[in-house]
């Protein structure tokens, strides 16, 4: 997926969220949300554009990429 894409979701889901729970808390919330509904591949996406500095991120999505875990690797060997 489009990276400026993915950077418009985060900070659509971070606005909504800034206004039902406070900045404050949002980065929780955004996470939350991105770890439950986002595939993988996405969440690998936006967590490397966040380390790679964030462009574009609204301050309550970038944290909240921040904090997420890594994706569960991909291993595309088989036995």
């Amino acid at each position: 997926m489009n990276i400026h894409q993915l950077v418009t979701m985060a900070n659509d889901i971070s606005t909504f969220f800034d206004s039902e729970v406070g900045a404050a808390e949002a980065p929780k919330s955004v996470a939350s949300h991105i770890a439950r509904f986002w595939d993988p591949r996405m969440r690998e996406q936006i967590i490397s554009h966040a380390a790679a500095g964030g462009e574009g991120l609204k301050p309550s999505a970038l944290d909240a990429v921040r904090s997420l875990p890594p994706p569960p690797s991909r291993n595309t060997s088989r036995v």
